[in-house]
């Protein structure tokens, strides 16, 4: 299979992208986000592809997805107003406070990856790792010194494909009484930086 990755998704694939995100997601998110048509329904909306890279197959097929954020903007985007078309506005003030536990702050120079999910029947075909080097690339591209990013305690897959990309461990955030809402009890976080022995 051969695998494409370019810069954004076009409106008729804003339904395929929420529902890949979401199939990433919803473990974490369904407490807060649920059920899962309001769930779906607010990301095709929340997702934006100016800050996501798609990769795709030779027939054009969306197979996954990384998401990033800098300080122009991040792949889920949305206030409270935004919440609340979807989940009225006490749903919408006791979610955005819930989802502000998850926000990261970014330091000049920093590329966060937002995300990064790949589809069911296309695991295990080098989609992941098309999408990271896509990342590096991004990053480097817009002069950024280092990526960033944060994997959850249950899901080592993911971690083990960030070390064998080069990030290494810098912290761990846990999540107190909220790993009960989000299920996770900590955050690992991890960098690769763009200049160095390390670059790809």
């Amino acid at each position: 299979m051969t695998v494409t990755v370019t810069r954004g998704f076009s409106q008729d694939e804003r339904a395929q992208a929420a529902a890949l995100f979401w199939q990433a997601f919803s473990a974490k998110l369904f407490r807060v986000m649920g059920p899962d048509e309001r769930g779906l329904t607010f990301f095709e909306q929340a997702l934006d592809p100016e800050f996501a890279l798609v990769a795709r197959d030779e027939t054009g097929r969306m197979l996954g997805l990384a998401g990033y954020k800098t300080q122009d903007g991040g792949l889920t985007r949305g206030g409270i107003a935004d919440l609340a078309r979807v989940y009225g506005w006490f749903g919408a003030l006791w979610r955005g406070l819930c989802l502000s536990v998850l926000e990261r702050d970014l330091k000049p120079g920093v590329f966060q990856m937002d995300g990064i999910f790949v589809a069911q029947d296309a695991r295990g075909q080098g989609v992941g790792t098309s999408l990271l080097s896509a990342i590096k690339a991004e990053a480097r591209r817009s002069g950024m010194h280092e990526v960033q990013l944060d994997v959850i305690d249950t899901n080592p897959r993911a971690r083990t494909l960030y070390e064998r990309e080069g990030f290494q461990v810098v912290g761990r955030e846990h999540t107190g009484p909220f790993r009960y809402l989000f299920g996770f009890a900590s955050a690992t976080k991890m960098r690769w930086p763009v200049t160095g022995s390390n670059r790809a």
